[in-house]
């Protein structure tokens, strides 16, 4: 399984993000000529340079703007340090541009769904319609090409999952229409909500709306936990000195699927109990499940001389053995267990999230021998949003299947 992998520890941004793919090997000529498509030719041209930031070499990408008589300003986001003039495009007008051009429907529909990222932001933070909102962050022709560049890019790898770090956002303060405000600015945390984030590696702005908006739109998977074979690396070049590099690191990457990936050895751990208040279970089952244990679940059964009794069973993976055994010893009234070892077989499974309309929903996919057999949304996530927004959580997950299966299908 081919994997594109995007190593955020510096953030992103739209032009950090073109840099690091054509440094990964995305033909540049290709993606100026794709661009080109666009017939904005006259507005602007894509100056890519070798560049070096704390002793590491990658590729820089600026957008260069030609009409330069137009009284420009800078740009709102420190970390794309372009300039751009007052036309201020709306969503409609961005629609306009790309659904008349001769981009591929595929390059088409990635761009606005990673521009529609920044306008639902931009429009939830100013308290308008997505159509109402005349924003420079989406109408900048900057943030045209660094949008329509990335789908450009991401179609051109034609990988098979894509995968996230962390996202570094950066510290101190940054300077935009609502004032001096702390990093993060207000749509940049809007578009990242539900992705693990951190915060405050250097006092500057690192991730922009436009890079958190790439990632929003096309991350299958945030995690730092990797099991990759890495082929290729690229570095894409930010604007400032730092005192982290800063630069985008991106991987061409392939999975590495263990021999036993389905197969864990565990143990069980169970002890029988007679005497004791059973408003203690809840207690103890969530104080176990905190110290390690995988699995706890209760049996009624009958003890010698007729008792009525309760098996505690506990699943447990070696390492977290001593930890759970203390608890049932201090916790409960037992003075014994029993242990056996067991052999746990599980599908392959992963976790992606779905957009729906009341909010996201996480969603556990189990795969067989490669292939997608099952999915299941996360009820805690549909439980959340169907008390928010006071709906029945079976229109919940109505919504988050339908949402599914037209996605497993469209595949």
């Amino acid at each position: 399984m081919k994997i594109l992998y995007y190593d955020c520890f510096s953030g992103i941004s739209g032009d950090m993000n073109l840099g690091a793919m054509i440094d990964l090997g995305v033909d540049k000529d290709y993606l100026i000529n794709e661009l080109s498509k666009l017939n904005l030719d006259s507005e602007f041209e894509l100056k890519v340079s070798r560049a070096n930031r704390k002793g590491i070499d990658g590729t820089k990408v600026d957008v260069v703007l030609k009409n330069n008589h137009n009284h420009h300003h800078s740009h709102e986001h420190y970390n794309e340090i372009h300039t751009h003039s007052h036309v201020h495009r709306n969503l409609k007008d961005i629609e306009n541009i790309i659904n008349s051009s001769d981009l591929s429907d595929k390059v088409k529909k990635l761009s606005m769904k990673i521009f529609m990222e920044v306008a639902k932001a931009e429009a939830k933070v100013h308290g308008k319609s997505l159509y109402e909102v005349h924003f420079h962050e989406v109408g900048a022709i900057d943030s045209i090409v660094d949008i329509v560049g990335a789908a450009i890019c991401i179609d051109y790898l034609d990988v098979d999952k894509i995968m996230a770090s962390h996202v570094e956002l950066g510290g101190g303060s940054v300077k935009c229409e609502h004032g001096i405000i702390p990093v993060p600015a207000p749509a940049t945390i809007e578009i990242l909500k539900g992705i693990p984030i951190k915060l405050g590696k250097v006092e500057f702005e690192t991730t922009t709306p436009t890079g958190a908006a790439i990632l929003a739109a096309v991350v299958d998977e945030f995690s730092s936990n990797l099991n990759l074979a890495i082929d290729k690396v690229g570095y894409g070049i930010g604007n400032r000195d730092l005192e982290i590099p800063n630069v985008l690191r991106v991987y061409l990457a392939e999975e590495i699927k263990e021999k036993n990936d389905t197969k864990n050895n565990n143990y069980i751990l169970e002890t029988n109990i007679d005497d004791m208040n059973p408003e203690l279970y809840g207690y103890i089952e969530e104080k176990l499940l905190k110290n390690g244990a995988l699995d706890v679940y209760k049996t009624p059964i009958i003890m010698k001389k007729g008792r009525p009794a309760t098996k505690l069973t506990v699943l447990v993976k070696e390492r977290n053995e001593e930890a759970v055994k203390e608890v049932i010893f201090k916790e409960t009234t037992s003075i014994g267990l029993r242990k056996y070892k067991v052999e746990k077989i599980m599908l392959d499974r992963d976790f992606t999230k779905v957009r729906t309309s009341y909010g996201d929903v996480t969603i556990k996919s189990s795969y067989y021998k490669g292939e997608k057999v099952k999915y299941k949304p996360e009820y805690e996530d549909c439980k959340k949003l169907a008390q928010q927004y006071n709906v029945s959580i079976n229109d919940v997950y109505k919504e988050v299947n339908k949402l599914v299966e037209k996605d497993f299908n469209d595949k």
